[in-house]
């Protein structure tokens, strides 16, 4: 009893004030453990990734195959999702994803050889399909416009934590008893959680009719939206050709692609977060084996280093969100697309610093910062695209973003493993040049490196795109409003 008044004085009562009340914050966790999950368990694959290798003789590209799996079966399924996300009941999609990727991960846990763990990894698809789109729908609608960077960095921190206990809970737990441990413990919370969200996640009216209030906001929830007040006195034009005539609920999900595809913002959008999480994925899916070769260090001591690190990419997150928030209070218009830009490009140059570092005492500042880089893009650029879409058609826009991405993502592991592979048979003078031998891994991972600068470069291009896109997806919403 004293430890539950302990959490609830010193932990619970502290982040309900940060989220807005008890209601906000039991939402945002939930929304925030789905992502979480399937952070978890790709963190993990990585973690474990030395007791694989060993245990079913595979090297560096067939672990990556291994993340590969469950995402490419993502960037499939993630659009059909979309469309239901946008039609059928999301608490439900959210309980029924959860549940097979539990099932999915006790396979998982079982397998007896490399085929078998690739096929179990198939079904783990479906929580990462359906979450993003629901999560994106769901966010909208509960709350307002003008906190969507906030909140969507308290979500996304989420997923950090699922790095996060990835890599130390599961990293020393396949270190100490086996790589079987981490997966049945993940399929156990995973079926926990669905548990809870069936009980205790609601489902609120779509449009953000019944958003949920903070202090800040009225008993009804109204609230002036900064952007849409700003494109008012600044006198912003819609794109007349893009403004919806009639609601994108009734469209096919060929017509809402075109559409969606067809925003300016939104294509530099999903180009953006596709390279950023490209490189995160291989990173995130390596950096264990990276920090055991590169420093000489034990599984136990890698996986508490790189939390350490990851600590940065939480950080990030947090500031990132209310930054962006706050430059939009203070009348910068663009201020997300402007907090994006410079998270990305941050994240590259103390990579660079950081992977040319000769010691760990040296690179760890640079990777903790260039984690708050990599964390700290994602609230900005999720909460911009809420901004630029009609709310009827969340659902199946970030399907599409989703497919964008997850090839990416799916692409990366594999691809950042075969190029360690093709530095690092170059043979003994070639691993003597750089040091020591995981050099191929240090390369490989200095070449992908111009994904994640492009990613930046590229979000810089919606600062003349996404003024007029807010414009058209207000008036779309307005003459839309009572069909």
């Amino acid at each position: 009893m004293e430890l539950r008044q302990w959490f609830r004085r010193d932990v619970e009562r502290p982040l309900e004030g940060l989220v807005g009340g008890p209601r906000r914050l039991k939402v945002v966790a939930m929304l925030a453990c789905v992502l979480a999950l399937d952070a978890a368990d790709k963190a993990t694959i990585g973690a474990v990734a030395a007791q694989l290798e060993h245990d079913l003789h595979i090297g560096n590209v067939e672990v990556g195959l291994l993340v590969t799996a469950s995402t490419a079966i993502s960037a499939f399924a993630t659009l059909p999702f979309g469309v239901l996300v946008d039609r059928m009941n999301r608490r439900r999609l959210l309980v029924t994803g959860i549940g097979l990727w539990s099932l999915a991960m006790i396979a998982g846990g079982a397998s007896i050889s490399y085929p078998m763990l690739m096929f179990s990894r198939l079904g783990l698809g479906a929580v990462v399909a359906v979450a993003s789109p629901a999560i994106a729908s769901l966010t909208g609608d509960f709350f307002h416009p003008a906190e969507r960077g906030r909140i969507y960095s308290y979500i996304l921190a989420g997923e950090l934590i699922g790095v996060a206990f990835g890599f130390l809970i599961s990293g020393n737990a396949a270190a100490v008893v086996s790589w079987r441990v981490p997966f049945f413990v993940l399929a156990g919370l995973g079926a926990a959680l669905a548990v809870v969200i069936a009980r205790k996640l609601p489902e609120p009216e779509r449009g953000g009719q019944n958003r949920m209030p903070d202090r800040q906001h009225d008993a009804s929830g109204e609230q002036a939206h900064p952007v849409t007040e700003m494109v008012g006195d600044r006198g912003i034009e819609p794109r007349g050709e893009l403004v919806l005539a009639h609601d994108p609920a009734q469209m096919t999900a060929w017509q809402a692609v075109r559409y969606v595809l067809s925003i300016p913002t939104f294509r530099v959008l999903i180009i953006a977060s596709a390279l950023g999480y490209f490189y995160f994925a291989g990173l995130r899916t390596f950096a264990i084996v990276f920090m055991r070769a590169r420093f000489d260090l034990q599984q136990a001591l890698a996986s508490t280093i790189s939390v350490g690190v990851g600590l940065g990419a939480i950080a990030g997150v947090l500031i990132a969100g209310w930054a962006a928030d706050r430059m939009i209070d203070r009348g910068q218009l663009r201020g997300r697309i402007i907090a994006g830009a410079a998270a990305y490009l941050v994240a590259t140059v103390a990579l660079l610093g950081g992977l040319l570092a000769s010691s760990l005492v040296f690179a760890a500042p640079f990777f903790f910062v260039a984690a708050a880089g990599l964390g700290g893009a994602n609230p900005a650029v999720d909460s911009a695209r809420l901004d630029i879409m009609h709310s009827h058609l969340w659902g199946r826009a970030e399907g599409v973003r989703s497919t964008l991405l997850y090839a990416f993502q799916a692409a990366a592991p594999p691809l950042f493993g075969w190029v360690s592979s093709m530095f690092g048979s170059q043979g003994p003078h070639f691993h003597r040049s750089l040091g020591h031998p995981g050099a191929g891994l240090d390369m490989a991972l200095l070449v992908m490196l111009v994904t994640l600068a492009a990613a930046g470069f590229v979000m810089l291009r919606g600062l003349k795109t996404y003024p007029r896109d807010v414009a058209t997806a207000i008036a779309s919403e307005h003459r839309t409003r009572n069909e």
